[in-house]
């Protein structure tokens, strides 16, 4: 089990969320936390089983300006 943690500035959401949400959609994993902070930004953690995707989705991720994306053994 891999958690890919997931975080972006309000401007970043506002400008790929849409993109984000269907690329999240893509992968097999279950979204664990979803918060925004009173600042705007979000913080997303999502649970996945295979580590390449672990690792495809969080390069996926980064592709998005604004978005910063690591992932860790659970």
């Amino acid at each position: 089990m891999w958690q890919v943690n997931i975080s972006c500035s309000e401007e970043a959401w506002k400008l790929s969320g849409a993109e984000f949400k269907a690329l999240a959609d893509k992968y097999q994993g279950d979204c664990i936390t979803s918060k925004k902070m009173p600042d705007g930004r979000r913080i997303m953690g999502y649970k996945i089983d295979d580590v390449s995707d672990a690792e495809s989705f969080q390069e996926e991720c980064q592709r998005f300006s604004g978005f910063i994306a690591d992932f860790e053994s659970l």
